[in-house]
């Protein structure tokens, strides 16, 4: 790793708050907040991700696609960035027209994902960008959403990734990236 990448990362590790016990009992939460907060390091995150996947895929990719919620936060800034599109992956209910929808495994139950069905036209290759990978139901149900609508899922990256959880096992043969990762 190149030496102004290595300080690139150690910055965004350094903007990584901890939470012991939250949402519940036994897990330590990593807050993205105060990296949001820091432009350095914002814009260190955005350059990161668009680098290597420059270097990854080159000029294949066609649109940047973010998670409800915080990959708005970094989607369309990475879109921007590469020069592309973005398209928003939401909460079920929370998008207009006509929808697919594709379902995943909470704690405790489930929930939904949804995107347009006129986002993508078939065969248009696709980036998913989250902010945390933990037990890759999320963005697996988004890999689903988008396969719904024949696009084609280049890699799904996040800049963190909680590995002691294995969430990029759910993924299967879907290409995953993350810049940082913690058990």
């Amino acid at each position: 790793m190149a030496e102004p990448e290595r300080s690139e990362l150690e910055l965004l590790a350094q903007r990584i708050r901890l939470f012991p016990d939250f949402p519940s009992p036994g897990v330590l939460f990593r807050d993205v907040s105060p990296l949001l907060k820091d432009p350095a390091a914002f814009r260190a995150s955005i350059r990161l991700l668009a680098r290597h996947l420059r270097a990854a895929l080159g000029d294949r990719i066609d649109y940047v696609a973010g998670l409800d919620s915080r990959g708005f936060l970094f989607g369309p800034c990475l879109s921007q960035e590469l020069g592309l599109g973005f398209v928003p992956i939401r909460k079920r209910g929370k998008l207009p027209g006509p929808t697919v929808r594709a379902s995943y495994s909470l704690e405790y139950g489930t929930a939904e994902l949804e995107i347009q069905t006129d986002a993508l036209e078939p065969g248009q290759k696709v980036v998913v960008v989250d902010d945390l990978l933990a037990t890759g139901g999320t963005m697996r149900a988004a890999c689903e959403l988008l396969g719904q609508l024949q696009a084609e899922v280049l890699e799904c990256v996040t800049l963190v990734e909680l590995t002691s959880l294995r969430g990029r096992e759910k993924l299967g043969p879907v290409p995953f990236f993350s810049l940082l990762q913690f058990e």
